[in-house]
């Protein structure tokens, strides 16, 4: 893999010798991270994304309180949580196929636009005191439907507008605004609305988080697509074709793939269940998720510094099965601290992990192709996340939650820490695979 470090070093203009010049380039290598924020539409793009991930942050506090208020058991969460992840599966394919046909800045809107419209109907139902469990299962499927435009979108924009030698930087920068704005900034201002003025206005300003993203991607460059146009079937065959024929990639995708089916379910359903109730800090969730976003802004700040080890793949497996393994910690827990701890670890360690991830899926995807093998990536790699929601239920009911939660950790941990040695899977650690010109 090229080393995005050399690459920046050389564009710093250090050339003749100037003691200015060696200061300014000093100062770049300092704070190497924000050089994305020089290029005017990746500015933009991450500017509407942070505000957009602050209203979710709040999102996702406020949706398992205002669950557990209609029906208090972690089954119902359940319920709402597959309403979400099974539109969302079914949705990535054809997601992933217009990303590559049309603006994909435009996708974003859309998907933007209908994520609002889904809250702040759920928050001027709750003001109204009409809400019911059915109304946020609508809420949820539509709340999905849109996130599989997104994805795809979002992932095949940022290489389209940051040269090959910032993706790292502009990666790291990502992943340090979302569990900034995801479980930092967003779960602690959640926690103060909730706690004022209740669960509506929670999602009322998550709404009006969508618009002002939206109005940042709306100032962004249109950006024509001159994308071939085939039969549909034969674009997406040609998305499925790429990832079977590279095993670093469809080995890592199966890995992730039964990695979430232990661990997605008691993550999403069972840690709120656990924080509210075992522990009996329903006004700590927020605090919780925010210290996980203090682990993850540090992991990106350090990725984004020194730039990917020469081992990269290694790193991306370990981190993600020790962060995987952290979810034991919450059902060892028998005070907030030790769920505190094991947040911070967690996501720490899986934003880490996402970062060699995206920058590997942007260096060695060929850009015209990059949205339809990024709904492949999500496709499979969310594809058995139903099955673990519909599993966690009866599971815990029948163990009980804290032991699911370790064994759901342990078994995370042995079986994507397996794949590590499938031969090929660290191919692009190994040799520099070539990328085709970025469409």
């Amino acid at each position: 893999m090229v080393e995005a470090f050399t690459d920046l070093k050389g564009e710093v203009g250090v050339e003749d010798g100037k003691p200015g010049d060696r200061r300014e380039g000093q100062a770049e290598a300092r704070f190497r991270m924000l050089a994305p924020l020089k290029i005017k539409d990746f500015a933009l793009l991450w500017a509407g994304l942070t505000v957009s991930l602050l209203g979710d942050g709040i999102f996702f506090v406020a949706l398992p309180l205002q669950v557990f208020a209609l029906r208090n058991d972690a089954s119902s969460y359940t319920w709402v949580l597959m309403a979400w992840t099974i539109p969302l599966v079914l949705l990535l394919i054809p997601g992933g196929l217009l990303s590559d046909r049309f603006d994909r800045r435009r996708l974003l809107v859309l998907s933007n636009t209908l994520q609002g419209v889904a809250v702040a109907i759920l928050g001027v139902l709750v003001v109204m005191d009409a809400l019911t469990f059915s109304h946020l299962v609508v809420a949820a499927v539509v709340y999905g439907s849109a996130e599989a435009l997104f994805g795809p979108a979002f992932g095949a924009l940022v290489p389209e507008i940051v040269p090959e030698n910032l993706l790292v930087e502009a990666n790291a920068l990502d992943n340090f605004s979302r569990p900034f704005s995801l479980r930092v900034a967003g779960p602690a201002v959640g926690g103060m609305v909730i706690a004022v003025f209740g669960l509506g206005p929670a999602f009322l300003i998550d709404a009006m988080t969508f618009a002002i993203a939206n109005a940042a991607l709306l100032l962004m460059r249109p950006r024509a697509s001159e994308k071939r146009r085939r039969l549909v079937l034969a674009e997406i065959a040609e998305g499925f074709r790429f990832v079977t024929g590279q095993r670093w990639l469809w080995g890592t995708l199966l890995a992730t793939a039964l990695g979430l089916l232990a661990f997605y379910g008691p993550w999403q359903a069972l840690v709120p269940y656990v924080v509210v109730h075992k522990l009996d800090a329903p006004g700590s969730l927020g605090t919780v998720l925010a210290v996980g976003g203090i682990g993850s802004l540090l992991a990106a700040m350090v990725v984004g510094q020194r730039n990917l080890p020469r081992r990269s793949i290694t790193l991306m497996y370990v981190t993600t099965s020790v962060g995987t393994l952290m979810l034991a910690g919450f059902g060892l827990a028998d005070r907030l601290s030790h769920a505190i701890v094991a947040s911070f670890l967690m996501q720490g360690l899986f934003t880490a992990g996402i970062i060699v991830w995206n920058t590997t899926m942007h260096r060695h995807v060929p850009g015209d192709i990059l949205g339809r093998v990024s709904s492949v990536d999500w496709l499979v790699s969310t594809s058995l996340v139903p099955i673990s929601l519909a599993l966690t239920g009866p599971l815990s009911q029948r163990f009980g939650e804290a032991t699911t939660l370790i064994a759901a950790g342990v078994a995370g941990f042995a079986v994507f820490l397996s794949f590590l040695f499938v031969p090929g899977v660290r191919d692009p650690e190994r040799s520099r695979i070539p990328v085709e010109t970025r469409g």
